[in-house]
């Protein structure tokens, strides 16, 4: 029994304080006077009773009444029912404030009447709202009505009534004014009373609101109710606790908050809290609480907050029912005829049904979860643990987030203590728990089902509320309809407190003499119900039986000794480990061979057993939810080997290394479990050997631990005091016991075997350098530590590196924890404390006796080290490391999308040459154990290295790793051994290092590669070596010399003669010249003003590249000045011989003839790095040239069109040195023979004739073509600055216009006269012009006035071309003023720096070579290579290019002036020549074009490189690779215009990074001559096998093997490639992506090929026995052009073998190679005179192919739609075409063709000469008869695309034999002219003769009567 009431307090307005701010409340009376001893008085309850503060009114407000709550001290709830009404306040106060000085109008004012709050408070341990509201509104209702009852009485009866507080009783009670309550107690006090609370609050704010709140309140987050209602605030915290049930909140609760305790919002603890929504702006700010609007029905959850919900089918289940329960016609609204009576519930059944659900849930999330408890202690009180990582484990929801939270939070530890203990009452959830969970799992899915389980709940909880029916016994008097609102009403009387306590002391009296009333509970041992079910894990399937027999076998083999059995058998077990039942199997399997808890076995089934315990722990989560590491903890101290002399190693030392150990609540579930154990032990008697049973379960022989404890509980009263104290000594003893076995333990685990090593540094955060640890140790113990309820760190202060201390703190830790759960007394704790360091002393004493033993013991056996081939030179720097190699990110090698077995991991060794970084070693994976993998790179390649911690799943933990990443797109990620001592690995770094980034490029492979050799060769080449240094000296003196002096070198210096050689020589011609390189000495006439080193100097230059190249050109002689050619527009400068001019110029120059060399001096300054325009190129065609040079100094600015920024008065520097440049360009288009003198005669000679002949037809075709690049590579959109607004809109209308313009008047725009030719800053009038950019080759005319005298404004409309574009950066070219004369233009582009090409490397070496494989989706390949950008960069460089050769071959001269002039200047210029010049396609020519463009042009190879220790941090930029990908791209397109393979382009590639070679050291000539090093290629050559020029190795290669040679090369003459560069057409390198695991790297040919040969022989000699055929090529590991090379290598090889085999001497390849392409031709033009069918006019087999590989959609002339009709039919022969200077069209035409069918379109074709109309002469033109289409087409050429006319045969009316008429083709028969009569006009033709005559006339019948 219990008071209804325990305080009746009376509170007041406190009219003293009125003047503050804020008013307040003052507790006028309370009742009892004095606290009750067993419920002190609550503080502060006049807050309470105002929530939102103490405010006088001015009229009256009805009385309202609502709950509050407030807690104690010790947690107790205690509820305060407020009744307040108003009343009048006394005038006395409020007239001194009102009534001020006296005014001078003296009227008064009369103070307004307001009306104070007061409250009548009742405060009681017990929650009846509605008892509570009729008991004040009673005493109310007297004191308003004046009834005739005192109220003392009233509440001295309130205050004595007892009720009791369960047991479903009913009790009637009357406060004695005629009044009558019945108060129904609920049935179960555990169970809450929730009314209709829990079904209002789901209708305020919905189903999926509350369960968020639900979800929120359960994992421990602030929620905040808002409303208007006081009530509907308690309602709603009432509701939500309500759903909690079973578990209780712990935490802050205060369902209504007054306004002036508002920063109790601000705690950092979990809350639910309700406020008024008057204070709704305060509770904007709060960033991390949940609020619940009651009033608007939203939950608003800030951002930062995140709330896991329940798992997802029960989620969705539960929404389910609800929606069932809450809104049932939802089910039935769409049915036809839906039943009538759908009517949800009542409220208050509703409101239980709701409860049902939560209940069901609670059921459902916790079922099994007494199986899973720990009873530590049952006497004196029983202690229970919660194992929550078995729980999870077995009901698999370790990843479930929801239960995660629940389990650790404060409100389940209160349930486990609550329900833990067995002997107890149960209520409705232990029979739910217990005897339901198999129908809950049933119903599962079904809700029906489940909402019928629901309402047989509900129907028990709402019985536990409302027992009996309800009873109209009620009879409460309440006040009149608006009894507030009378105007004369008596303030409430001051109450007499002597007779209300007379009326408590009367019934405490009475109570006194009462027997008191026992409260009879019924208790009983509660059920634990089924254990937990798992839900069945995906990978059952798995883990079949045949897996877990395998993992039998194998330990069987193990303990039989049948070690190669159980060797076969480990990789198997160790995959099947992965899975739980396999992992549990091995447990049981290990327990059976334990005897008397010891098991001793030999050295190699020790190694086996601790492989197999490695494995297991690794897949187990440092929770341990499935329990193996705990079945595994007693193994590993069961298992030992014997190490000599007394010394015993037990497996514990060998398995440290996992996070399972560091874990602290792991150690503690271990321990309970071990106690529960042994107590149970201790209670069962007669079971003596219980204390050897340390399963993790106990076994239950009998009864369960929790039914003991039960029974235990039961007797416990009836036991007498020594009994007790007995068993309770024996509990704590054995608990004691217990902990110094753990301590042991835990010793055992965390100490490691080399004690001097500290594992456990990681966690102080100095681990990562110092730490030899392996990175599996990730979760430090101080980590897993912060999982624990104790979160101090775990090993903070482990600086001084002590392991004893941090063990030591650890294990007290434990201890302290552990003890004090349980109840050990404080002096065996003390005694515990005092053991620890003894314990951990002393093993550490044992460890170091093992340790020193386990370093004597034969090393395990691992794979032999498999040495690496050498290259001739290069040698081992340190012995092979043995690591490991991981898998580099790509799926290949693992196995991945490919499928084929795992190559890597694989363990071998690393080897660190002077040349390579090479691995080599064997897969782990025993099924690929015999193949050997290698990967390898050269050193100088390095890009990265970076340290790494590696986990490799294999049998042993490595300590640390290295990920090195070299630009030939090879990663090695290695794991060093754990024999490999950090020392070591730190010795291979700085070797590393050093040998990557020498002091000088001397230091480099390159040069040292023979050393060693060089001491005994010297002597023979020392005179030659020892002339060449003194030249280099000589050389480089007179260099620094002359650029010391700013002014031209005085010395007079007359350049030699070189043979005169006509610019027109034959193509064998230019073979024989850049192949020789012994020039004859005779026709060098060196000048005697020479000193001798100079003159040896020039001999040498002479020879270099660039000179055989500008001979075959044409461009210029080096000869005496005065036998120079005056009619040679250019000459063959040697101003900058000693590299005075630009020193990373070559020596030798081709400028302008008329140009002297002091002017160039003057304008070398003008030009960064001193790199003034030369020419470099000439086309022999349109005799265009091609410059290069680098960006203009000054201003950013192409200076010399700036219009002069003062007047000045005398001609300035500056001006002087722009005129300059403007004759030097001047100079370059005077050289040129398109260009038009003054006079208006025309210069173009016998060329104008040639060309101007196909201008019409070439004009048209190229140059629109142009004007689309233009617009691309300009921009279109963007317009530029200043002057150039004009220039990019413009660009739009050029093909408009070109395509009108007719061929008389492109020859006319050609030849318009023009003005002489001034400076630009000279003509003042000139001021007000200027042209737009980009303005000719937009075809737009211009619209300014033409003062000078120009040509008219209609001819501008058909101008075509400036004969000189520049191309420059747009960055630099703004302000810039236009040639007004037209006669040179620039074009701006956007160019991207050396910076872009760098981090875009880097990013496509990471999207290529991820070194790990990634499952972000934003990750993958694809994605990786669009962001890395390199394509676009390539993309831009193939643009650039292909508009310069349009330029060019369109006959403008084009100068690339970008940057320094030598990265993207040189990959343009080098392209232009490559796409123009058929000869820079062959390998010779490709050859030179390096050689001049990027080596004595000087490409920064070294810095570019990073190659020295100087350039380091300059990073790799790779612009030269960047070319090469270019070259591959244009390749692909055009693969029978290479000579040389693709493998060629990767061979460079590899070897220009690769140092193997000293080509490409270096920066620039200069250097290479300062070196010493640029000559001595000649003919020094130390061995056969050391080459120092790439070109010399490749040119060996190639004689020996075709590996270099395109068999399908076939070009044409005068071909012009013009490549497609949209991204859509570039392919990713297979260079980036490829790899031979087989065999490394192929481009060090003899360590690839030459080793192949040797296997080759020795495998030859077994021919015996028979060989498969079948061959298995693995992706990534073999080198598939070798083990399945194309049909004509085979071919070659077999030839070759064959020759072998006769005993002959081998002919070269390229010989035979020759010999049939000769006897091929020769067939086919025996076949060509045969027959006039174009199929058969190939000039190789190939011509075919040619057309196959064309398959692109071509860029149509006339819009986007696709041309198909005419351009398809072009032809596909190689031969040379009729059209004079045609030719180059037709190749790229058939490349971008879209080809149909040959036969299709061409049913006969051949040349006929046709006669013009009127007037015009006969001409061959090449007909094509298409029976198709039923047209006959003319062209002017065999290789033409366009139609020159077409003939309808419908129109045809007949084909007649004709007769020759004037002007007809001489010598040819008559019979072979013949006529073609149309409905127009009348066509006359002549064939080569009559047969052909016949046929053709033949075949046009057979087309008209076929039609």
């Amino acid at each position: 029994m219990t008071r209804l009431a325990d305080y009746f307090v009376l509170v007041g307005y406190d009219v003293d304080k009125s003047g503050s701010s804020d008013g307040q409340g003052r507790i006028l009376q309370r009742f009892p006077e004095r606290d009750w001893e067993d419920n002190p008085f609550p503080q502060g309850i006049e807050l309470f009773c105002q929530p939102s503060g103490w405010q006088l009114f001015t009229e009256r407000q009805p009385p309202t009444f609502f709950v509050a709550v407030l807690t104690d001290i010790n947690s107790e709830r205690h509820y305060c029912a407020c009744f307040t009404f108003w009343e009048a306040v006394e005038d006395s106060q409020p007239l001194k404030s009102l009534s001020g000085e006296d005014d001078e109008d003296s009227g008064i004012i009369q103070p307004v009447q307001m009306f104070a709050p007061k409250s009548l408070v009742l405060v009681s341990q017990l929650d009846h709202t509605e008892v509570f509201r009729n008991c004040l509104g009673l005493i109310y209702t007297v004191h308003v009505e004046g009834l005739k009852v005192p109220l003392e009485t009233l509440i001295g009866n309130l205050l004595t009534c007892f009720i009791p507080i369960a047991g479903g009783s009913q009790r009637t009670i009357t406060l004695g004014a005629g009044d009558r309550q019945v108060i129904q107690t609920p049935i179960n006090e555990s169970l809450p009373v929730s009314g209709c609370s829990v079904a209002l609050l789901f209708r305020q704010l919905g189903i999926i609101n509350v369960l968020y709140l639900f979800c929120a309140a359960l994992t421990e987050h602030k929620i905040l109710f808002l409303s208007s209602s006081y009530q509907r605030l308690t309602d709603a915290c009432r509701a939500l606790l309500s759903i909690m049930f079973p578990l209780k909140y712990c935490f802050t609760y205060i369902p209504i908050l007054p306004g002036k305790l508002l920063e109790v919002l601000c705690t950092p603890t979990p809350f639910i809290i309700g406020v008024s929504s008057f204070f709704r702006s305060e509770t904007q700010e709060l960033l991390d609480v949940i609020i619940a609007d009651l009033d608007g029905g939203t939950v608003t959850i800030p951002e930062c907050i995140h709330i896991s919900l329940l798992p997802d089918p029960l989620l969705h289940q539960i929404q389910t029912v609800l929606s069932m329960i809450l809104d049932p016609e939802l089910e039935v609204a769409d049915h036809a005829f839906p039943p009538s009576t759908m009517q949800p519930s009542s409220l208050k059944i509703q409101d239980k049904e709701i409860r049902a659900v939560f209940l069901w849930l609670f059921a459902q999330l916790f079922q099994g979860h007494r199986w899973c408890l720990h009873i530590i202690r049952i006497h004196p009180e029983p202690v229970i643990r919660f194992h929550k990582a078995a729980f999870l484990g077995q009901r698999a929801l370790t990843e479930d987030d929801f239960l995660m939270k629940v389990l650790d939070g404060m409100a389940f530890s209160g349930f486990v203590s609550e329900r833990g203990p067995s002997y107890r009452a149960i209520d409705l959830f232990d029979e739910l728990i217990a005897t339901e969970v198999e129908r809950i799992r049933l119903e599962e899915g079904n809700p029906h089902k489940v909402m019928k389980h629901v309402k047989e709940l509900a129907e028990q909880l709402f019985k536990n509320e409302n027992p009996y029916p309800a009873v109209a016994m009620h009879k409460v008097q309440r006040p009149t309809e608006g009894s507030h609102l009378r105007l004369h009403q008596t303030t409430f009387p001051h109450l007499d407190e002597v007779t209300v306590q007379l009326f408590i002391d009367h019934a405490a009296a009475k109570q006194k003499n009462e027997i008191p009333a026992v409260k009879s509970e019924k208790k009983c041992m509660v059920p634990s119900g089924p254990p937990p079910d798992a839900i069945i894990d995906s990978n059952v399937l798995a883990n079949s039986a045949r897996r877990l027999e395998v993992v039998r076998n194998c330990i069987t083999y193990i303990f039989e000794n049948k070690t190669v059995e159980a060797k076969k058998l480990l990789p198997a077990v160790l995959r099947a480990l992965k899975g739980r039942a396999a992992r549990q199997c091995l447990t049981q399997e290990l327990n059976l061979h334990v005897q008397q808890n010891r098991a001793v076995l030999d050295d190699q089934q020790f190694d086996y057993i601790i492989r197999m315990l490695n494995c297991t722990l690794q897949d187990c989560s440092h929770m341990d939810e499935h329990g193996i590491a705990a079945a595994l903890l007693p193994l590993v101290t069961a298992f030992c080997r014997k190490l000599g002399s007394g010394v015993t190693q037990f497996a514990y030392s060998c398995v440290q290394d996992h996070s399972v150990w560091m874990n602290m609540q792991f150690w503690e579930a271990m321990f309970y479990s071990d106690v529960q154990n042994h107590i149970r032990a201790l209670y069962l008697e007669g079971n003596e050997n219980g204390e050897h049973n340390q399963e993790h379960e106990s076994v239950p022989e009998d009864k369960s631990a929790l039914e003991i404890a039960s029974e235990q509980r039961r007797q416990w009263p009836m036991l007498s005091k020594d009994k007790q104290q007995e068993l309770i000594q024996k509990e704590e003893s054995t608990v004691f016991s217990q902990a110094i076995h753990y301590a042991n333990r835990m010793s055992y685990l965390l100490l490691p075997l080399d004690t001097s090593k500290n594992r456990l540094l990681r966690s102080s955060g100095l681990g990562d350098f110092e730490s030899v640890s392996n990175s599996y140790v990730t979760n430090s113990i101080a980590g897993s530590m912060a999982e624990s309820y104790d979160t101090e760190s775990g090993f903070e202060d482990a600086e001084s590196s002590d392991v004893a201390n941090s063990v030591v703190r650890f294990i007290n830790r434990f201890v302290d924890k552990v003890c004090t759960e349980s109840g050990v007394t404080n002096e065996h704790l003390k005694a515990l404390h005092l053991m620890i360091p003894d314990i951990v002393q002393m093993h550490i004493e044992t460890l170091d006796a093992v340790h020193r033993e386990s370093k004597r013991l034969p090393a395990i056996q691992k794979p032999k080290l498999l040495l690496p081939a050498l290259l001739v030179g290069e040698e081992l720097v340190m012995e092979g490391l043995r690591v490991y190699l991981i898998s580099d990110g790509r799926d290949e090698a693992t196995g991945g999308v490919m499928g084929g077995p795992p190559l890597l991991p694989a363990e071998g060794a690393i080897f660190l040459t002077t040349y390579r970084l090479i691995f080599r070693g064997t897969p782990t994976d025993p099924l690929v154990g015999e193949q050997v993998v290698i990967r390898s790179f050269p050193i100088a390649s390095l890009t990265k290295e970076k340290k790494i911690s590696v986990s490799v799943q294999m049998d042993q933990f490595i300590q640390e790793g290295l990920q090195l990443r070299s630009c030939t797109f090879q990663l090695m990620k290695i794991a060093f051994d754990e024999e490999v001592a950090s020392d070591l690995a730190e010795v291979f770094k700085k070797h590393l290092h050093k040998l990557r980034y020498p002091q000088h490029v001397h230091g480099t492979f390159a040069f040292t590669v023979g050393q060693s050799f060089k001491l005994v060769v010297e002597h023979k080449h020392k005179e030659k070596n020892q002339s060449l240094k003194t030249l280099s000296k000589n050389l480089v003196k007179n260099a620094k010399r002359t650029m010391s002096r700013q002014h031209v070198t005085r010395k007079k210096y007359t350049p030699p003669t070189w043979e005169n050689r006509s610019s027109l020589q034959s193509q064998v011609d230019e073979d024989d010249i850049s192949v020789s390189e012994d020039v004859d000495q005779s026709s060098l006439t060196l000048s005697s003003t020479i000193k001798s080193s100079d003159r040896q100097t020039m001999s040498n230059v002479v020879e270099r590249a660039c000179c055989k190249d500008y001979q075959r050109l044409g461009l210029g002689t080096l000869s005496n000045s005065l036998t120079r050619s005056k009619h040679e527009p250019f000459r063959i400068s040697t101003i900058n011989r000693m590299y005075a001019v630009c020193r990373s110029y070559p020596g030798l120059l081709i400028v302008p003839q008329s140009i002297p060399d002091s002017t160039i001096q003057r304008i070398s300054r003008c030009y960064r790095q001193n790199r003034f325009p030369v020419v470099c190129w000439r086309n022999s065609r349109t005799k265009a040239v091609l410059l290069r040079s680098a960006g203009l100094h000054g201003k950013g600015v192409v200076g010399f069109f700036k219009s002069p920024n003062a007047p000045t008065a005398g001609p300035s520097q500056a001006d002087s040195t722009s005129l300059e440049q403007e004759k030097y360009l001047q100079a370059i288009i005077n050289s040129m023979p398109s260009y038009s003198d003054a006079g208006g005669r025309n210069t173009l000679s016998g060329f104008t004739s040639a060309h101007m002949s196909s201008s019409d037809s070439s004009d048209k075709q190229r140059q629109p073509k142009i004007g689309a690049l233009m617009k691309q590579v300009m921009g279109s959109k963007e317009e530029l600055p200043g002057t150039f607004s004009r220039g990019a809109s413009v660009l739009g209308h050029r093909a408009r216009v070109t395509s009108l313009s007719q061929r008389r008047t492109s020859v006319k725009a050609r030849n318009l006269p023009r003005g002489k030719w001034g400076s630009i800053r000279g003509s003042g009038r000139m001021s007000s012009y200027s042209p737009d950019i980009g303005t000719r080759l937009a075809g737009k005319d211009a619209s300014s006035p033409q003062t000078n005298g120009g040509p008219s404004e209609a001819h501008f409309v058909q101008q075509q071309r400036a004969y000189l574009y520049i191309i420059g950066d747009k960055s630099q070219l703004k302000g810039t003023k236009q040639d007004p004369l037209q006669q040179w233009e620039v074009v701006p582009i956007e160019v991207f720096d050396v910076r872009h090409v760098k981090t875009s490397f880097k990013k496509l070496m990471k999207a290529c070579i991820p070194s790990s494989t990634s499952t972000d989706p934003n990750m993958t390949y694809y994605r990786c290579l669009e962001e890395s950008d390199w394509l676009c960069l390539i993309h831009k460089v193939l643009q650039v290019s292909v508009l310069v050769v349009g330029l060019l071959d369109s006959g403008s001269s084009v100068m690339v002036s970008l940057e320094d002039g030598w990265d993207i200047s040189t990959q343009v210029v080098s392209l232009v020549q490559l796409l123009s010049d058929p000869y820079y396609r062959t390998m010779d020519g490709f050859r030179l074009l390096v050689e001049k463009e990027w080596l004595s042009f000087g490409h920064r190879f070294s810095h570019r490189g990073a190659q020295t220790l100087a350039s380091q941090s300059s990073g790799f930029t790779p612009v030269f690779l960047q070319f090469l990908d270019c070259v591959h791209q244009i390749h692909l397109q055009f693969p029978m215009e290479f000579e040389f393979s693709q493998y060629y382009l990767k061979f460079l590639a590899y070897h220009y990074v690769s140092n193997r070679f000293r080509t490409f050291l270096l920066d620039s000539d200069y250097e290479r001559i300062e070196l010493g090093v640029m000559y001595e290629e000649k003919g020094e050559r130390k061995s056969q096998q050391m080459y120092k020029s790439v070109w010399d190795y490749i040119d060996r290669l190639n004689k020996k093997t075709p590996i270099f040679f395109n068999y399908m090369f076939a070009p044409e003459d005068g071909e012009v490639l013009k490549p497609y560069s949209f991204i859509s057409n570039l392919k990713v390198w297979d260079f980036y992506t490829n790899e031979t695991l087989s065999e490394g790297p192929s481009y060090d040919w003899e360590l690839v090929y030459g080793r192949q040969e040797q296997v080759d022989d020795s495998d030859r000699q077994d021919t015996s026995a028979p060989k498969s055929k079948r061959k298995i090529i693995w992706p990534c590991y073999d080198n598939r052009s070798k083990v399945e090379p194309d049909a004509i290598t085979k071919l070659f090889q077999e030839m070759q073998s064959l020759e072998m085999e006769l005993g002959q001497v081998s002919e070269k390849w390229k010989d035979t190679w020759d010999k049939i392409k000769a006897a091929q031709r020769t067939e086919s033009k025996l076949e060509s005179r045969l027959s006039l069918s174009s199929s058969l006019l190939m000039s190789s087999n190939l011509s075919h192919h040619r057309r196959s590989q064309g398959m692109y959609v071509k860029e149509s002339r006339v819009g986007s739609s696709l041309n198909l009709s005419m351009d398809s039919e072009s032809s596909v022969t190689a031969t040379p075409s009729s059209g004079m200077g045609r030719g180059q069209q037709s190749t790229s035409t058939l490349y971008s063709q879209f080809q149909t069918s040959e036969s299709e379109h061409r049913s006969f074709e051949g040349i006929l000469y046709k006669k013009g109309a009127l007037l015009k002469p006969w001409k061959p033109r090449w007909f094509v008869l298409d029976k198709t289409k039923h047209q006959l087409r003319y062209y002017d050429a065999r290789q033409d695309k366009d139609c020159k006319g077409v003939i309808d045969l419908a129109e045809v009316e007949s084909v007649i034999q004709g007769t020759p008429t004037m002007g007809a083709p001489k010598n040819i028969d008559e019979k072979a002219f013949f006529d073609l009569k149309t409905t127009k006009r009348f066509y006359n033709f002549c064939a080569q003769d009559s047969q052909n005559a016949q046929l053709w006339m033949d075949s046009i019948q057979s087309c008209l009567s076929d039609a």
